[in-house]
């Protein structure tokens, strides 16, 4: 990377916003004040602003949350430009109707995939994207092990973001989380339910059809009702 030039602020990283969110929870943590995302609302930035803070503390209150509102201006600008592709891609457009998904994701899956034509079943795509689980037997028995992390690493990170979103509005994505995260851990529950929106989005795509919460989840001849 070049350096930058002299004046030049350097752009925050995803994992930089992170760690800032994590210092604010933390101070507000230390005061009592336990809210998780909620710190993030309007009514938690002011409890947060208000906490009864002085010196150093204060003040790296105070550069955190002004980093914190330079990111997400940067953000919202790099939003509206993402919108602005996505808008134009049709097969993008159609997959931003199922909850959860957004322009960046909706516009990685059409570029990265290319064509559905050259996908002949679901299962192909979750195997380009690198999502199915590898297999092995012990004993007689199949045990799932970790995913193969083939394919597109960036798109395969974007689904998993956008299932954990999707997972909180579609209440059969959400239950079938909960139930692996309690057998499993969350990590793999994560990666199911990221594998279940990648074949979501190809059957929208493969029949043009707008999400609907009574549709299939895996094929168009099998409706499942969400409940």
């Amino acid at each position: 990377m070049g350096s930058l030039a002299k004046g030049e602020v350097r752009p925050l990283t995803s994992g930089e916003k992170t760690t800032l969110k994590n210092e604010l929870q933390h101070l507000a943590l230390n005061q009592g004040v336990q809210q998780k995302r909620k710190l993030w609302s309007v009514a938690g930035r002011q409890r947060l602003e208000e906490l009864a803070l002085s010196g150093w503390t204060a003040q790296r209150r105070e550069d955190s949350l002004e980093l914190l509102d330079d990111l997400n201006a940067r953000i919202a600008k790099l939003d509206i430009a993402a919108q602005q592709e996505a808008d134009k891609d049709a097969v993008a457009r159609l997959l931003q109707t199922h909850p959860g998904v957004g322009p960046i994701t909706a516009l990685a899956f059409s570029l990265t995939l290319g064509t559905i034509e050259r996908f002949a079943r679901s299962r192909k795509v979750v195997s380009y994207l690198g999502l199915n689980p590898a297999e092995h037997s012990s004993g007689g028995r199949q045990h799932l092990g970790g995913i193969n992390k083939q394919g597109n690493p960036m798109l395969r990170s974007l689904l998993v973001e956008a299932g954990q979103s999707a997972a909180r509005s579609v209440p059969e994505l959400k239950r079938a989380y909960q139930r692996l995260k309690h057998r499993k851990h969350s990590g793999v529950g994560k990666v199911m339910v990221a594998r279940k929106l990648a074949v979501r989005l190809y059957w929208m795509w493969k029949t043009q059809q707008p999400y609907a919460a009574a549709r299939t989840q895996g094929s168009p001849s099998h409706p499942l009702v969400a409940g």
